[in-house]
């Protein structure tokens, strides 16, 4: 039984390999964290575009008619 220190040769790595697992499970946590903050922000403030697009969306589904769009195209360019 040489070289094994009274059987705790090993424990040393246990030690350094348990805190390296809880670091990597610190750190995943908080990219996480991150990542969910920065997505929620991001849709918060993505705009739907100008007013003139909304409408010509709207259009495009068929959500209204055709004269209803040129009626408010033309409220909207003035």
């Amino acid at each position: 039984m040489m070289g094994w220190g009274n059987g705790h040769g090993w424990m040393g790595f246990g030690g350094i390999f348990m805190i390296l697992f809880w670091g990597l499970v610190i750190l995943g946590a908080i990219a996480l964290v991150r990542w969910l903050w920065m997505s929620g922000k991001d849709s918060r403030n993505e705009s739907r575009g100008t007013p003139l697009d909304i409408l010509q969306e709207r259009y495009a589904r068929g959500e209204i008619e055709r004269e209803e769009y040129e009626r408010k195209r033309k409220d909207l360019e003035g």
